[in-house]
C-alpha cells in the first residue's frame, strides 16, 4: 500500500506551483535538521528553521544542509519581525495581563515566534514538540493561531497505516482522539467526529466510515459510558445525515467485515471504518500503541485539528522520517485551508 504522505505521493498530488512555507520550532534539534532537509529536497515544502543562528547554522552544516535553497534560519533574538510580532502577541494576550514588555520577551520564544509566523502569514503552518511538550505545543496553538471559526473544539488524531503484508482487512485509519481531550462528553464526540471525518478527507483522500466505539456493540452492554457513545451517535445522525456513522461498536464490529455482519447487519460502516472514535483519552492512547506495537502499524501523530491554520505536534522520541512526515502533513493540510 502506497502511503499517501510520502514525499513522491505528496508530489504526485499537483502540488503548488510555490511550495508552502512550514515553520520549524526547534531548528537546531538534528532530527529536526535531517527532516527539513529530506523535505527540501523531495520538493514538499520551503522550511524555517527556527532557533540561534549559530547552532541552526552549526548543525546544518554538520549534515550538509547549509546551502540548500528553500531553507532559511530565523533568529528571534535577530528577526526583523520582532517589533511586529510583538505588538500582534501584546494585542492577543493583553486581555490575560500581557503588558508589551512581556510581549516583547515572550516572542523571543521560539515556538511562540513560530507561532506569529504563522498567524502573520510568513509561514503556512508549523511543526514542534521534538523538544517541547504537548502541552507546551498545544497551548502556544491556541493562543497564537487560535481555534478555526467554523470549529467546536481542538482535537487530535494518529493517522494509522499497515504494515507491507497485511492481511486482507489492512487498511489506513484515523484514530481519534488519541493524544488531547481527556474525558469527551457526547457534544465533544460529535465534534471530534465531524473534525476527524474531514481530516480523513483531506489527507486519506477517502470517504469517512465513523465508527462510534464502547465496550458496546448496539445495546450489548449497558452503562452509562455506552450510553454517551450511543447519544453522541444519535447525534451525529441527525445532524450530519451527509455522513456515514455507525454505533456504538466494538473494534472488531467496527474492523472486521465478518464480525460487523454478525454484530451490525445491512451497516456500511461496520467492519469497514476508517474513521475509529475513541470514548476517550484512556481507550484511544492505549489503542493507537497497541495497533503500533503489535499490529506492526505506523502511527503519524498527534494532528491537531480544530485550529485555523496548522500547527502540529511531535514526539519527544521522534524520529527524522517522523519529522518529514509532519511536514508533508501540515502541507496538505495547509492546502485545505
Amino acid at each position: 500500500m502506497t502511503n499517501p504522505l510520502s514525499p513522491s505521493a505528496l508530489l504526485g498530488q499537483s502540488p503548488a506551483a510555490v511550495p508552502a512555507v512550514v515553520a520549524l520550532s526547534e531548528g537546531s534539534d538534528p532530527r529536526i535538521v535531517a527532516g527539513a532537509i529530506a523535505a527540501r529536497s523531495a520538493g514538499l515544502a520551503h522550511i524555517i528553521l527556527v532557533g540561534p543562528n549559530t547552532e541552526v547554522e552549526a548543525e546544518l552544516v554538520a549534515q550538509g544542509g547549509s546551502s540548500a535553497p528553500g531553507l532559511d534560519i530565523h533568529d528571534p533574538s535577530q528577526s526583523p519581525h520582532h517589533q511586529d510580532f510583538a505588538q500582534a502577541f501584546h494585542a492577543l494576550r493583553q486581555h490575560k495581563g500581557v503588558t508589551p514588555q512581556m510581549a516583547a520577551k515572550a516572542v523571543q520564544d521560539p515556538l511562540v515566534y513560530a507561532a506569529l509566523l504563522v498567524r502573520q502569514g510568513h509561514a503556512a503552518g508549523t511543526v514542534g514538540g521534538a523538544v517541547a511538550t504537548t502541552s507546551d505545543v498545544v497551548r502556544t496553538a491556541l493562543q497564537v493561531i487560535g481555534k478555526a471559526p467554523e470549529a467546536a473544539m481542538v482535537s487530535s488524531f494518529f493517522l494509522m497505516y499497515p504494515p507491507d503484508g497485511a492481511t486482507a482487512h489492512g487498511r489506513a485509519m484515523l484514530y481519534s482522539d488519541c493524544g488531547l481531550v481527556i474525558d469527551p462528553s457526547a457534544h465533544d464526540l460529535v465534534a471530534i467526529a465531524e473534525a476527524s471525518a474531514r481530516s480523513c478527507q483531506s489527507l486519506l483522500r477517502q470517504e469517512a466510515k465513523i465508527a462510534m466505539l464502547s465496550f458496546s456493540t448496539k445495546g450489548s452492554a449497558s452503562h452509562p459510558a455506552v450510553s454517551k457513545v450511543s447519544k453522541a451517535t444519535e447525534m451525529l445522525h441527525q445532524s450530519r445525515p451527509d455522513l456515514a456513522v455507525d454505533g456504538e461498536l466494538q473494534f472488531d464490529a467496527a474492523f472486521a467485515p465478518e464480525v460487523g455482519d454478525k454484530k451490525s447487519p445491512g451497516s456500511s460502516v461496520a467492519g469497514h471504518a476508517n474513521v475509529m472514535i475513541f470514548p476517550n483519552l484512556d481507550a484511544g492512547n492505549i489503542g493507537y500503541k497497541i495497533s503500533q506495537r503489535l499490529g506492526s502499524y505506523s502511527a503519524i501523530g498527534p494532528i491537531l485539528q480544530g485550529l485555523s491554520q496548522p500547527a502540529n505536534d511531535l514526539s519527544r522520541g521522534c524520529s527524522a522520517k517522523d519529522v518529514l512526515e509532519m511536514i508533508a502533513v501540515t502541507v496538505l493540510q495547509a492546502g485545505e485551508n
